[in-house]
């Protein structure tokens, strides 16, 4: 081994010392590690601080870059969805299946089965497709007026990602080669009883085939499978859902009997399945103004939903496991 040089000095010229390189992040060893050398390294908590100092710096000094549609990726990525990952990765222990359907650059259209209640199927595959994908990509999900009205609620969503779901910004975005995520039963499909769970709800108009076939871009479907149990709701209050300006008031095995516990989700296993794309550009653009092939189209992707929710229902052996 060398020695030590002197603080201040200068080594000589050696033909077998390397060319000088950045100084790479302080580490420390984790525990053990001198004993077992395949354990990694465990980051220096100064480098964490210092790094975490200059996040909060730069927020309160507003240098931080926003696009037009308020995504914020920096607060998404470095403390939104870290957030999520827990409930991903161990309570309801996410499995993605088919991410090699999903186009690793180009845009295209995520359409998905909605239910739970509250949009965790959204969160949930937002975090299949930046943490499991390949390529890391971050989905931008067309939301409800309502949905971005609401406070706290409203801001946080357009900052991870969300837009209104209108099909200028949609466009727009698929142009730009994001993948659009469109969940089209909407507050019937997330809103609807226990008994009628994995059962889709119409998919409105067919407003995202129009989308899909103007950008010409794939239609992708995706089946989850585990969210329909996290708040199995078995009853609206239809009037407090008036008075209250909502499209639902559930009434869930914990809510409100519960209490605020109740809040709590169950810890179902979910899988998430991203099915082969259904092509959009055989048909061209013009094709959007054709009423009775938007029609066909909504009907094909909806029941190929349908048909991967029940294959997948079939093989799983639990709820919870």
């Amino acid at each position: 081994m060398h020695e030590p040089e002197e603080p201040g000095t200068t080594a000589p010229a050696r033909a077998d010392r390397p060319a000088p390189a950045t100084v790479p992040p302080r580490i420390r060893p984790s525990p053990g590690a001198a004993s077992d050398p395949h354990l990694a390294p465990v980051p220096d908590p100064g480098d964490a601080l210092a790094a975490a100092l200059d996040f909060l710096r730069r927020r309160l000094t507003g240098d931080y870059d926003v696009d037009v549609y308020g995504f914020d990726r920096e607060l998404t990525e470095q403390v939104i969805l870290p957030l999520a990952r827990p409930l991903y990765r161990r309570y309801w222990r996410v499995r993605a299946v088919g991410l090699e359907h999903v186009p690793a650059r180009s845009g295209a259209l995520i359409v998905a089965n909605h239910a739970g209640t509250l949009p965790f199927d959204a969160i949930m595959t937002k975090v299949a497709l930046l943490d499991d994908h390949p390529a890391h990509r971050h989905l931008r999900e067309l939301a409800a007026d309502l949905a971005l009205r609401l406070p706290v609620i409203g801001p946080m969503a357009r900052k991870t990602g969300n837009t209104l779901a209108h099909g200028d910004d949609a466009r727009r975005l698929l142009a730009a080669g994001e993948l659009v995520g469109v969940w089209p039963e909407g507050f019937k499909g997330i809103g609807k009883l226990y008994r009628d769970r994995y059962k889709l709800q119409r998919f409105g108009r067919g407003g995202f085939v129009e989308l899909a076939l103007r950008a010409q871009v794939p239609i992708v479907p995706v089946a989850i499978i585990g969210a329909e149990e996290i708040y199995p709701m078995v009853a609206d209050v239809r009037v407090l859902a008036r008075l209250l300006r909502l499209p639902y008031f559930p009434v869930t095995w914990q809510f409100p009997l519960l209490g605020p516990a109740g809040l709590l989700p169950l810890p179902s296993k979910w899988v998430i399945v991203f099915g082969e794309p259904i092509d959009t550009a055989r048909y061209g653009p013009e094709a959007a103004d054709d009423p009775m092939l938007v029609f066909e189209l909504t009907d094909r992707v909806r029941t190929v939903i349908q048909r991967m929710l029940y294959r997948n229902l079939m093989g799983r052996r639990s709820i919870f496991f």
